[in-house]
């Protein structure tokens, strides 16, 4: 294998147009890291559903798609994905691996590849429980096998039930945004078209409608709520059970379903509103991308002290509030504080902004991957 060419191989449970935070940055960094001079990417994920392998090119991207049983626990299963790994791997310098994926721990642990090996940690497993007695000393022997470890935030490390004992190999590399793509979106006032009274503060979330989003808990703290209304972006299990929930307590008028919005719409949202909250209650909510979304348009956020990511990202007293996670009584005060005082918000918004040009803009971001999967060039293959 020739050494002045750099061969990546990305693997991820699923690819675009699979919706998704992980599989969006897996794409954002397989056609970034494509463009740099030398640098071959291909990709290997599952199918979302069940069917034969494929293979395609989306966006300059190769992306191979494994054969699929279904999906079982939230993780595919997909005999062929072993297979695959082994053969794509044999042609790689190095294999950046996005977890948590059981299948491709498997699939590494079999597959004997000896090149570097880079484990991307977006979260640890919360939910399945029981299951994670048998998955444990797999993702064990993955993270002893890895040359190094991302996270996008030190919360990552210090809340993860496995990456202390392995704090050597990590390195911290945040999640990143363009701004410039973000702010040239025309603005429209798709909020405010919406709201009852004229003269509300609007209070926007976005995001799946699943129980770690904390929802539920918003819409608690939202019936003490004063002069606002909340918009509420995405769909999920829990949207029919919430509407229930908003209508029961008489906020029809002043909470706003919108279902899901295309990016455009979307982007405009975050620009319309004045206050966005991230209200998640479970470190399933690893980081929280939807804050730097809000950010950039120097909107002040409010989220949760959770173990992870996410108080790492818009930080208390800085460019937004930060309360327990469940605390329908702190949310409240969180929101009706900056609802009451325009001069807060503008603070607070403003440094939101200029955090996210300085730590979280995209260009370095991507420059730092290609420096950690690049390391060791010369030397790629361990013998």
């Amino acid at each position: 294998m020739s050494d002045n060419k750099l061969r990546i191989l990305q693997v991820n449970k699923a690819y675009y147009p699979h919706v998704g935070g992980i599989e969006t940055l897996v794409k954002q960094y397989s056609e970034e890291l494509g463009r740099f001079d030398g640098v071959e990417v291909k990709v290997l994920v599952c199918r979302d559903e069940r069917g034969k392998t494929y293979s395609e090119t989306v966006n300059g991207v190769d992306v191979t798609r494994a054969g699929s049983l279904g999906t079982y626990f939230s993780c595919p299963l997909s005999f062929s994905f072993i297979r695959l790994f082994r053969k794509m791997a044999k042609n790689a310098d190095v294999v950046e691996i996005h977890v948590p994926f059981p299948l491709a721990d498997l699939a590494l642990m079999l597959s004997g590849f000896r090149g570097r090996v880079v484990i991307a940690w977006h979260s640890d497993i919360v939910k399945q429980k029981k299951l994670m007695l048998l998955l444990r000393p797999l993702i064990r022997r993955t993270l002893r096998r890895a040359d190094c470890i991302i996270t996008a935030t030190k919360g990552h490390i210090d809340g993860s039930d496995y990456l202390p004992p392995y704090r050597e190999k990590c390195r911290v590399i945040p999640y990143g945004i363009t701004p410039e793509e973000y702010l040239s979106v025309e603005r429209r006032p798709v909020l405010s078209e919406l709201c009852s009274n004229p003269g509300s503060v609007k209070v926007f979330f976005t995001g799946r409608l699943v129980y770690y989003k904390g929802v539920d808990v918003l819409l608690k703290a939202f019936r003490n709520a004063e002069n606002c209304e909340l918009f509420i972006a995405g769909t999920g299990e829990l949207e029919a059970e919430l509407k229930k929930y908003a209508e029961f307590y008489g906020m029809s008028k002043r909470v706003h379903f919108l279902g899901f919005l295309p990016d455009e719409t979307l982007r405009q949202a975050y620009a319309d509103c004045d206050i966005f909250v991230l209200p998640s209650v479970a470190k399933s909510e690893a980081f929280g991308i939807v804050q730097l979304e809000a950010m950039v348009y120097g909107k002040p956020v409010i989220n949760t002290s959770l173990p992870s990511g996410v108080p790492h990202v818009s930080l208390d007293g800085q460019t937004g509030i930060t309360v327990p996670p469940s605390d329908a009584e702190a949310l409240s005060r969180a929101i009706n504080t900056l609802a009451a005082d325009r001069k807060l918000r503008e603070i607070y918004g403003n440094n939101a902004a200029e955090r996210v040009k300085l730590c979280f803009n995209e260009k370095n971001v991507i420059r730092e991957i290609y420096g950690v999967l690049s390391e060791n060039a010369s030397a790629r293959r361990k013998k």
